[in-house]
């Protein structure tokens, strides 16, 4: 098989199976895993794939996301409680990071006009703080997913290593007091995962639905979340497990 072919196989694997393994590939090509990883990065290299931990992901959404307008309107009572109480621990100068999440965006509307850095992967959340005078907002590109607006990828994740902000703002689709934080894209996920590494403290921005869940991607451990603002719908029980792992949450 030409190099050109296996690249070509590789591609449409990672794509219809979402993830899959350096070990696995060199199985199924009989060639040497030093001879995959090379094939992994000039993949990468040209935007086919993303390289992750022993393996390679596809930029494809590996999982249908809800659009945009639907989860704009769910839970939106909640949602706008959980963003009005997060904009409390914003203070004059921060360097703060919102996601691309709806909570994220309702932050962004009711975010004052102060002197802030903000960085972000959401349209959404650009186009709302545009006309802020005294914010200051820096977007960061890559490839744009329709249904959530926002941008993903190895460029977005690149971009974001060039920054360093005091405080994360960002939401997931599961919280588990053992199996971390999850989002329902492994792309996103991953983007998440570099936001938690540039940020000093990272707030969690989630409503009494995501509580008890698991999504099909994992973000992170729950003890690297330093703050859960949640609503006042969220059990005690829920509250309870989260805090006995020394995590601060905030009921708004």
């Amino acid at each position: 098989m030409l190099v050109a072919q296996r690249h070509e196989k590789i591609t449409e694997l990672v794509n219809e199976k979402g993830s899959i393994r350096v070990s696995e590939l060199s199985q199924i090509f009989s060639v040497t895993e030093e001879t995959i990883r090379r094939d992994l990065e000039k993949l990468e290299t040209e935007g086919k794939l993303q390289r992750s931990h022993g393996g390679a992901v596809s930029i494809k959404e590996n999982e249908i996301e809800v659009p945009y307008f639907e989860r704009e309107v769910r839970n939106v009572k909640e949602k706008l409680a959980v963003a009005e109480e997060a904009i409390k621990y914003v203070n004059m100068n921060d360097r703060i990071l919102l996601d691309a999440s709806t909570t994220a965006w309702y932050m962004a509307k009711r975010l004052p006009d102060l002197p802030l850095t903000v960085l972000t992967n959401s349209m959404k959340v650009a186009m709302e703080l545009a006309t802020r005078e005294k914010i200051t907002v820096i977007t960061v590109g890559g490839t744009l997913l329709q249904k959530s607006l926002s941008f993903v990828g190895p460029q977005t994740n690149n971009a974001l290593e060039y920054y360093h902000v005091n405080k994360a703002f960002i939401s997931c689709q599961g919280i588990h007091a053992k199996r971390g934080i999850s989002d329902s894209n492994e792309m996103q996920a991953l983007v998440k995962q570099k936001m938690i590494e540039i940020a000093d403290e990272v707030y969690l921005l989630a409503d009494h639905s995501k509580f008890d869940k698991q999504a099909f991607s994992r973000v992170a451990e729950i003890n690297l979340i330093h703050y859960i603002i949640t609503d006042s719908k969220t059990e005690h029980k829920q509250i309870q497990s989260l805090q006995d792992l020394a995590i601060k949450v905030i009921q708004a």
